[in-house]
């Protein structure tokens, strides 16, 4: 049966030979048969050349008795960018654990295109650097993510399946530290290790998720029980996909309350207020500027970009910098508080785009980093100045003490949308 609901995000499927694996794997395509995936991501390790790194595989296609799996160019060059890995021819030659995969994504989604990625050394930077590619990228796309292993190699069958017991204890608990630890040491654990951790990360930075083993077993039914691989078919799916964060007029004005009253006490007191809650949305983390006016003229604008507080904190710390820190201005004075107005933005998650068209003024901020240097523009910032498009990503670009076309040769994009309330 298949998992109890919630987004599939990604499938682990066997790669060994069809005789002692292909039913295991097939409790897993089956899942996804008929789907409208447009994209099918082959995460495989590297059985006859060693690399440090992955290798994606960028144009052409792979060609099977059941016709070419074409690539997905488009989709191989935006992970390529965001992750930094290029194509090794090397790692592809008879590498197995990628071919056997496709007469399962031909016959169970024939529309979709696919992009094959070899992982070398399974190192830690190599598994998170894919991760953070893929939930850079993905998100948004109908494309699903294949991740090829077999489990222990040539253990007596009782090690054998006492140990692959303990790896899928491992990986339904998430555990990728450990799971990392032990695979470079080169513990026995899995050839596809590495892949299925960056796929747990990526899973994770989806949202709530769970994993769900759909079939185990082993060779000893064919090749007897004194050197036994393990095959383990799973899926790991979206519980409750990131809801959608919203504030209710009732919580936009406590939070323009605590704002105010946080540069009241510091700028009266010399201190930072005291301030708990058990409200959930203010727990969360999240970026947020808060910009200060005073007749109509801007008097202090600082913020953070990164979720790194819960927001509650986030605006008593930068409405106090807003106050006093702003290098643009004097610190506020005490005969100025009553004058004052703020608003707040609540920024979502920085989303890196490669298409320019995407940005839409009055609904999108920006920041364009290159190198050191990183500028951020609030979306209600063009609305203000009337600017379009091209002229948005020119001021970004002067923000972060870059030429106005950077954006156009080297510099990254990022969008952002804000909750912005005064």
């Amino acid at each position: 049966m298949p998992p109890p609901g919630g987004e599939i995000l990604a499938l682990i499927a066997p790669h060994a030979g069809y005789v002692y694996s292909g039913q295991t794997a097939a409790h897993a395509y089956r899942l996804i048969q008929g789907k409208d995936y447009e994209s099918v991501i082959i995460i495989a390790p590297s059985h006859r050349y060693g690399f440090k790194g992955c290798s994606i595989y960028s144009r052409g296609g792979y060609e099977t008795p059941l016709g070419t799996a074409k690539i997905d160019e488009s989709l191989a060059a935006e992970i390529s960018k965001a992750s930094g890995f290029k194509y090794i021819s090397k790692a592809h030659q008879m590498e197995h654990s990628v071919e056997v995969q496709i007469p399962f994504i031909q016959k169970a989604l024939p529309q979709a295109e696919i992009v094959p990625i070899v992982m070398g050394y399974p190192a830690k930077k190599t598994i998170t650097r894919l991760a953070d590619a893929l939930a850079e990228v993905v998100p948004g796309k109908k494309a699903m993510i294949i991740v090829s292993t077999d489990m222990s190699h040539f253990f007596p069958k009782e090690k054998a399946n006492d140990t692959d017991s303990k790896t899928i204890s491992l990986i339904q608990a998430f555990e990728t530290s450990s799971l990392i630890s032990k695979l470079e040491k080169g513990e026995n654990l899995m050839c596809g290790g590495g892949p299925v951790v960056s796929s747990l990360l990526y899973a994770r930075k989806r949202g709530e998720v769970k994993v769900e083993i759909l079939h185990y077993t082993d060779s000893s039914r064919l090749g007897g029980e004194s050197q036994v691989v393990g095959y383990l078919a799973a899926a790991l799916f979206l519980k409750n996909p990131n809801p959608n964060f919203s504030l209710s007029p009732e919580e936009k004005t406590e939070l323009l309350r605590l704002a105010r009253s946080s540069i009241n006490h510091f700028i009266r007191e010399k201190k930072i207020i005291n301030y708990s809650t058990e409200n959930r949305n203010f727990l969360a983390k999240k970026g947020a500027f808060v910009t200060l006016k005073r007749k109509g003229f801007l008097r202090g604008c600082i913020g953070f970009i990164e979720p790194v507080a819960p927001l509650y904190q986030t605006v008593i710390q930068t409405s106090v910098y807003a106050a006093c820190q702003d290098q643009r201005f004097p610190p506020v004075s005490t005969e100025e508080l009553d004058d004052l107005e703020i608003e707040i933005s609540v920024l979502s998650p920085l989303k890196k785009i490669q298409d320019p068209s995407l940005i839409t003024v009055g609904k999108h901020g920006l920041v364009i980093s290159k190198g050191d240097k990183k500028g951020l523009l609030l979306p209600q910032v063009p609305v203000e100045n009337n600017w379009r498009r091209e002229m948005f990503l020119k001021q970004a670009c002067l923000k972060a003490g870059l030429p106005q076309n950077a954006w156009k040769s080297g510099a990254d994009i990022y969008i952002f949308e804000a909750i912005i309330f005064q």
